[in-house]
Order: C-alpha cells, then sequence, then structure tokens
C-alpha cells in the first residue's frame, strides 16, 4: 500500500505567479487525455493567455512527443527552465530521462516529483498552468491536490461503458479532495468522413452526458496543425468552457485538505 504524502507547502510558495491551475485527468487510459490536456493549453494560448502545460503522468510522458520538444531544460538561477513550444511553457519528466527508461517508483517518488515540477521550475508569470495527470486515482493526483489548491478538474472520457465505470471513480475521488469538477470532456464521440461529411458514432453515443448529469456537471464541447478544422472548433469552445467554469468555481469558498 502505497504511503500517504504529508502537506507541503501553501501554493504561493511554490507557483506565486500562477493565476490558476487546471487538471485533466481521466479514469482510465487510452481515451485522449493527453490529446484533451494539449490541446486545451495550445487553446487557451491562441486566446492570448499565457499558458504552462505539466507533464504529471510520469508513467507515460507523452507531452514532448505532441509538443515536438527535445532536449533537456537549461537551469538558470538553482531554478529548470521549462521547455517551450508553440509559446507554451513545458516541463514533463519525459524531458529528463531517456524515451526508453522505465520509471517504477512508489507514491513518495511521484510526491517528490510533483512537488518539483512546482517548486524548482521558473514558471514565471501565468495566467493558467495546465496539469496531464495519469489516468486513475492513484499518488499523482492525491499528491497535487494537497501540495497546491487546484482550480478544477477536467474529466476525459469516452462513450464506452467501462470508461464510464472508471471516470465516476475519479470523479467521485476528486470531490471527495475537494477538487472542483470543471466539467466532462466525452472524447471519440464520433467520426466524420472527411468525404461526405456524415457523422459515425463508432463507440457509441451519450455516455458522457449520462454522466455530466448524474454528478450535476456540464458536459464540456471539444490546433496548431488544422486551425479551421471541427477539432479545432470544438477545443477553442472548450478552452472558452473552462475560463467560464473556472471564473465561476473560483467564487466559491472550498474547504481544503489537510
Amino acid at each position: 500500500m502505497a504511503e500517504t504524502p504529508r502537506p507541503g507547502p501553501s501554493a504561493a510558495a511554490f507557483i506565486p505567479e500562477v493565476k490558476h491551475t487546471v487538471a485533466v485527468s481521466s479514469g482510465k487510459g487510452g481515451v485522449g487525455k493527453s490529446t484533451v490536456a494539449v490541446n486545451l493549453a495550445l487553446a487557451l494560448k491562441q486566446k492570448g493567455h499565457a499558458v504552462g502545460l505539466v507533464d504529471v503522468d510520469v508513467y507515460g510522458p507523452d507531452v514532448p512527443l505532441m509538443m515536438g520538444t527535445k532536449g533537456r531544460p537549461a537551469m538558470f538561477d538553482n531554478k529548470i527552465l521549462p521547455i517551450e513550444a508553440h509559446g507554451i511553457k513545458i516541463m514533463s519528466i519525459g524531458l529528463l530521462v531517456d524515451a526508453r527508461e522505465a520509471l517504477v517508483w512508489r507514491g513518495p517518488m511521484i510526491h517528490s516529483a510533483v512537488q518539483q515540477f512546482l517548486r524548482d521550475v521558473n514558471w514565471g508569470p501565468l495566467d493558467y498552468l495546465v496539469f496531464d495527470m495519469p489516468p486513475g486515482t492513484g499518488d499523482a493526483q492525491l499528491s497535487l491536490s494537497q501540495v497546491i489548491p487546484l482550480g478544477g478538474v477536467v474529466m476525459v472520457t469516452t462513450p464506452q461503458e467501462v470508461a464510464l465505470l472508471d471516470v465516476r471513480k475519479a470523479l467521485a475521488m476528486f470531490r471527495k479532495l475537494n477538487v472542483p469538477i470543471l466539467g466532462i470532456v466525452e472524447n471519440m464521440s464520433y467520426f466524420l468522413a472527411p468525404d461526405t461529411g456524415a457523422r459515425y458514432a463508432i463507440f457509441g453515443e451519450g455516455g458522457g452526458d449520462r454522466v455530466a448529469e448524474e454528478f450535476g456537471v456540464p458536459l464540456l464541447t471539444i490546433v496548431v496543425g488544422q486551425p479551421s478544422s471541427a477539432q479545432a472548433a470544438a477545443f477553442l469552445a472548450l478552452a472558452s468552457n473552462v475560463i467560464e467554469r473556472l471564473d465561476a468555481v473560483s467564487a466559491l469558498k472550498l474547504p481544503t485538505i489537510g
């Protein structure tokens, strides 16, 4: 059984110049969580905001590949300088270890890594810091929720029942941790045929709606490569919804876990 990490210093001690923090999480792997996190960050940047992206998925750090980043971060004044790509500041364990190296970490090591990604990285002034979380309900989620008061979490699922089963568990966990649920993204909702424009619900439909209604949260609609595509428009809409939801929940006084 993994050890429960102790609460650390306040968020102001880690990222004093960051206005909003958003986690992107999922109940299981393979639902496109990292794709949503990356494109949400890109869409927020396209809207004119200063954005950072933290790859907290230490077991499958895909953000460097998705963002086309290479090389190791530099150091300045005992701080790690995040890599920049498409105008977004990025930090990932994938930038620090060999791509073929397997990380076998226990809970305390993950907790320490999460703290280092915040405390030892020179993020500078940011409007939004997006966290790409590992799937499931493990140590990284607990560590991040204890280290900083997250502004909210976006949950990613697909329409299949097995994905919905797992996302319900993740939603319940974040509620126990008093992290505001910004909404649910149903990824892989349908396929648009490029030749006819016909819409096909390959993986079923309506699952995201059911879970959103069950938990009383909105279903969020989901940039660089195809800025005029339907996918880009969906992610820009997602960014607008996240901004609106963050503004709404930030006015609420929620207790923090200790």
